[in-house]
């Protein structure tokens, strides 16, 4: 089995991110870069998957500047055979802001199809934008099946079955035909650390460049990209205990959204 894991580049979750000068995208001069957290699943699952079936090959695909290539190595650390690096042809390391989920689901869909695979696997989403788009438009460009929020596949015949996670804690299992694209929910597995013997073996591994198609014209637009607004407020709750305890229970369900 050939699967393809499709990752992202996103900066780290404790970096400072800062406007551009233009004020339509994000300083990119001093970004500490790593792997897209639910990408990491996806491979975590691709490299199980690979385990559990005894042979096959998982190539790890991402777009992006020449800066993606640190990831391409970080996958292949892990395990993946080969690395593709689709080079994005504009200028700058704002390579893929000027383009939309769509033309960044076209690009790497032109990327997959090149390999032929069994299976591709992607993030559910990714912790910067969260669009959760990119794979679901992929697997329409691919023309295959695919399920989202999936947190286990195992081969089944000809097929795969896989378990997606619905609301309030329910789970739905679902058998498919192969191809597919599936995207992968965090948290179903346990990430595994790069060792140094993988960190020596993925220098010799294969890391192929295929370039990308100049981007298409935008189908939406970015007008503004600036830091949320902090707002401090005080509610004050009124009543008897019950009373109090169940406003509260009202405002984290409904208006913080925690419950």
């Amino acid at each position: 089995m050939k699967i393809v894991v499709a990752v992202k580049q996103v900066p780290e979750r404790d970096a400072v991110v800062r406007v551009a000068a233009d004020g339509r995208s994000v300083d990119e001069s001093d970004l500490a870069w790593t792997m897209n957290e639910p990408d990491a699943y996806a491979l975590e699952e691709a490299l199980q998957l690979k385990e559990r079936a005894g042979d096959g090959e998982v190539v790890v695909l991402c777009a992006g500047p020449e800066r993606v290539q640190s990831t391409l190595r970080e996958a292949l650390a892990k395990g993946a055979d080969r690395a593709v690096h689709v080079v994005t042809p504009e200028d700058g390391d704002n390579a893929l802001m000027c383009r939309d989920t769509l033309d960044v689901a076209r690009l790497l869909a032109d990327a997959v199809k090149g390999e032929s695979p069994d299976l591709v696997l992607t993030g559910l989403q990714s912790d910067d934008l969260g669009a959760g788009q990119t794979g679901v438009v992929m697997a329409e460009l691919l023309g295959v099946p695919h399920a989202t929020l999936v947190l286990h596949v195992e081969l089944a015949g000809a097929g795969i079955k896989v378990k997606r996670e619905l609301e309030d804690g329910w789970m739905q299992h679902v058998e498919m035909p192969l191809p597919a694209l599936l995207t992968i929910q965090s948290g179903g597995n346990r990430l595994r650390y790069a060792t140094l013997m993988g960190i020596k073996k993925a220098r010799q591994k294969e890391m192929r460049e295929a370039p990308a198609a100049a981007a298409a014209k935008r189908v939406d637009e970015v007008l503004k990209v600036s830091p949320p607004t902090r707002v401090k407020q005080t509610e004050m709750l009124t009543g008897s205990a019950d009373e109090i305890a169940a406003k509260l229970v009202e405002k984290l369900r409904f208006e913080v959204k925690v419950l």
